[in-house]
């Protein structure tokens, strides 16, 4: 079933790990997509893996800190017809630590990339958003906004912060018929998990399935809520942790 054909994707931080098989799962289902990332050989490799399984993908340096790159990633869009489905999965955590252990430049860094850059695609994304007949925005969480992760201090008051971006944007844009909601990934291997590898004793300490997750089973949610079948959904926050505690 092709549930996005024809739809007009764009997915930030897309060329590996979450963003890429988010990105590989919209094509997949016959969206026309527009992956990013920062490093121009990232790009191009996971827009040839994709071009090659015979998936309509246009790749895009860019850093969603800086106005010129974003520019040039809605043109992208543009050339596709606009934006149906907008995913921002860029996000960083520069020094692993607790909270009030983050150096100013650390902090700063995390807030740019995790909290202002979303805001700032958001809002230019929305003129192209408003003429979709189903628009989507969805922003990449983490589920250790419920609990405490010592080595994620700044990282995950970053993203409390974009919950809150999360909320307000989908009581603005439900008048518009567009729906904004997140999703919150518990532990899953990726190269930015990675730190989690070591971690497996507190893994099962905390969760019941006693397992980590894979890309797959967290773009198969973001696959949901940018579908039809999540039409009257907006404003939450989903959690994909394999049962850890995720309420406050």
């Amino acid at each position: 079933m092709l549930r996005f054909l024809d739809k007009k994707v764009v997915v930030t931080g897309s060329t590996y790990g979450i963003g890429f098989s988010i990105a590989e799962r919209f094509a997949k289902e016959g969206a026309k997509v527009v992956i990013s990332s920062r490093k121009t050989n990232h790009v191009q490799e996971a827009t040839q893996k994709l071009r090659n399984k015979g998936y309509e993908v246009k790749g895009v340096v860019c850093h969603v800190s800086k106005a010129n790159e974003r520019k040039k990633l809605f043109e992208q869009a543009e050339e596709y017809g606009g934006i149906d489905i907008l995913v921002m999965n860029a996000g960083v955590n520069p020094v692993p630590c607790e909270v009030l252990d983050s150096p100013e430049s650390a902090w700063d860094k995390t807030f740019e990339v995790n909290v202002k850059a979303p805001f700032l695609l958001s809002q230019e994304a929305l003129p192209l958003l408003k003429k979709s007949p189903a628009g989507r925005i969805i922003y990449m969480n983490t589920g250790s906004v419920y609990y405490h992760a010592e080595y994620l201090g700044a990282y995950i008051c970053s993203k409390m912060a974009l919950l809150g971006l999360m909320k307000m944007a989908s009581r603005q844009l439900a008048k518009h018929g567009i729906t904004v909601n997140s999703v919150a990934p518990g532990p899953v291997l990726t190269v930015f998990g990675e730190i989690l590898r070591h971690k497996t004793e507190e893994l099962n300490a905390v969760c019941p399935m006693k397992r980590f997750g894979t890309p797959e089973e967290v773009s198969n949610l973001v696959a949901f809520l940018a579908s039809e079948e999540s039409s009257y959904i907006t404003g939450e926050n989903i959690v994909v942790n394999g049962g850890i505690h995720s309420r406050l």
